[in-house]
């Protein structure tokens, strides 16, 4: 099972997602419901819900590099050491998640802007489990489990 705390920092994010804790709070209880992968063991997952100025600022910290991204990911496990603790303990702390809402809103309308943002928190939080797209098979196993997840939490889901 997963846990998301969401921490709205940029407002402009409620004026796209109406409410963006209770919108993720829907799509993980599918989420929780639909996918075996995340039965086990309850993860916690902290979301930041940003913009431009914040996530530069922890690429420039984090990852050395004086730009912006729509989303940064930071697993607090490596897969490894992860897989070890899953059938130890009750409770595991993924990791940490942060979204852009500028690069993501760029170009886009409301309908593909949400559409944007589930598909970049099921990629991040894919992460956050240990998946990684370095080598062309990887990407394809994540691809693949990735578009699973996000047509499993979209079906029939149109309250927003």
């Amino acid at each position: 099972m997963i846990k998301i705390n969401v921490i709205v920092k940029n407002k402009s994010w409620d004026k796209h997602l109406n409410n963006p804790k209770k919108y993720l709070e829907k799509k993980v209880k599918k989420l929780n419901k639909k996918i075996a992968l995340f039965k086990k063991t309850s993860f916690y997952i902290t979301m930041l819900l940003s913009g431009e100025k914040d996530i530069r600022y922890l690429n420039k910290k984090f990852r050395k590099k004086n730009s912006s991204s729509d989303v940064l990911s930071f697993p607090f496990y490596e897969k490894k050491d992860l897989l070890n603790l899953i059938n130890k303990k009750e409770k595991i702390y993924l990791g940490d998640i942060i979204l852009n809402f500028e690069k993501i809103k760029k170009n886009l309308d409301k309908k593909n802007f949400i559409n944007r943002f589930d598909e970049l928190w099921v990629h991040s939080i894919l992460h956050l489990y240990g998946y990684k797209h370095s080598k062309d098979k990887d990407y394809k196993k994540m691809n693949k489990l990735e578009k699973n997840i996000l047509s499993e939490i979209n079906e029939s889901f149109t309250n927003y």
